[in-house]
């Protein structure tokens, strides 16, 4: 296999880099893929950067050895703030992309100067979060909310749950509006959130702004695949799908939700890893 055809490689916690992985089909439709979703394992975010680190590297070492991968993208806020630097180190030829929350992209949209924060515990104690904030605060106020539980309810599809700490965590942000004191943005600071993106809008009100990662990673994808010289101009076949998805959970489960987030054929079938 070429350089240019070989995959590239996603990791998450478990469904939430699903998000990520949309993004990425869609700004790449030449690429192929191949996902980890560490749902055996799941959340990351409430857990000790030394577990993280210890994970990552394990999915990492897979994607590379078993699959020859030619990028790695590390869709997971908590894994990105632990571990991306140690991947950096131990891998400094393999073209890697991190997520972390979109407060960048928040400061430029927000006209009220307040902006909400929803992410896991690990995220937003990170040094790295951290001086990601610091390097903003001039620009703009953040309000932090940790969301314990909520990246594990998405994961069961635990709706009754899900609802449940979406009314807890959201309105303890503060008041949500246009006008000067209100939150007018939101950053959605896991790639689990994305999913629970009505939800969360019913909470907030149609005028405020919920920010994701998805399409700035899969841009940042393709810049650093075209800038090594690494990209895919062949088309891919309109009879082959492009992703080869894996879990270390349950496997009937991640299927059907793999299924419905990426749209993907009923003769789809991800593999247990």
């Amino acid at each position: 296999m070429s350089r240019y055809q070989a995959p590239i490689g996603v990791f998450d916690s478990g469904i939430g880099g699903l998000s990520i992985l949309k993004a990425l089909r869609a700004e790449l439709p030449n690429e192929s893929f191949v996902y980890i979703a560490d749902s055996g394992n799941a959340p990351y975010g409430e857990k000790g950067d030394a577990f993280v680190i210890e994970r990552s590297r394990a999915l990492t070492q897979t994607l590379i050895h078993q699959h020859g991968i030619k990028a790695l993208v590390v869709a997971c806020n908590t894994a990105t703030a632990a571990a991306s630097s140690v991947l950096r180190a131990e891998y400094p030829d393999l073209p890697l992309v991190g997520v972390e929350p979109a407060l960048k992209p928040a400061v430029l949209l927000s006209k009220t100067r307040r902006i909400g924060v929803l992410a896991t515990r690990g995220t937003l104690a990170s040094a790295k979060f951290g001086a990601l904030m610091a390097s903003l605060a001039s620009q703009a106020e953040f309000i932090l909310q940790p969301c314990d539980g909520l990246a594990a309810a998405i994961e069961r599809e635990d709706t009754i749950k899900i609802r449940a700490l979406c009314e807890e965590y959201t309105p303890a942000l503060g008041e949500f509006g246009l006008h000067s004191g209100q939150i007018d943005t939101v950053v959605l600071g896991c790639t689990h959130y994305p999913f629970i993106s009505e939800q969360l809008r019913e909470l907030t009100g149609a005028n405020v702004q919920l920010i994701d990662t998805g399409e700035p990673v899969a841009r940042q994808t393709h810049r650093l695949l075209q800038t090594g010289g690494k990209l895919n101009s062949e088309a891919a076949s309109a009879q082959t799908d492009n992703s080869q998805l894996f879990t270390t959970g349950d496997l009937a489960s991640f299927t059907l939700l793999a299924k419905h987030w990426l749209g993907l054929p009923d003769s789809f079938q991800a593999l247990k890893l």
